[in-house]
């Protein structure tokens, strides 16, 4: 059996982070600075498991399982708060949100 090397998963991890990164810098919607930082989060968590399997053991995939858990969390309370953001100023750009600090 054929494995892929542990330099190609960081390139596509480094590619996904960086196509995440840029979505997090260019966008104005907040849907969509969600879900560049959601493939921001799935890049650690790619390295996370290559890394694991790299090395022969499961760490990696629990810790992996773990990032999941924390950033379905924060994707939740994002949610809530562009609901928030809907309902109060009838937009989800990111620019209507400095009005909410008061």
């Amino acid at each position: 059996m054929s494995t892929v090397p542990l330099q190609a998963w960081m390139l596509l991890a480094a590619l996904i982070f960086s196509v995440g990164l840029a979505g997090l810098f260019t966008r104005r919607n907040a849907v969509a600075v969600l879900l560049s930082v959601e493939l921001m989060a799935n890049a650690v968590n790619l390295n996370l498991v290559a890394f694991g399997y790299h090395r022969g053991d499961l760490e990696g995939q629990v810790m992996a399982l773990f990032g999941v858990a924390l950033t379905v969390a924060e994707i939740i309370v994002g949610l809530a708060l562009i609901i928030l953001m809907n309902r109060t100023h009838k937009s989800i750009d990111i620019d209507s949100a400095t009005e909410l600090s008061g």
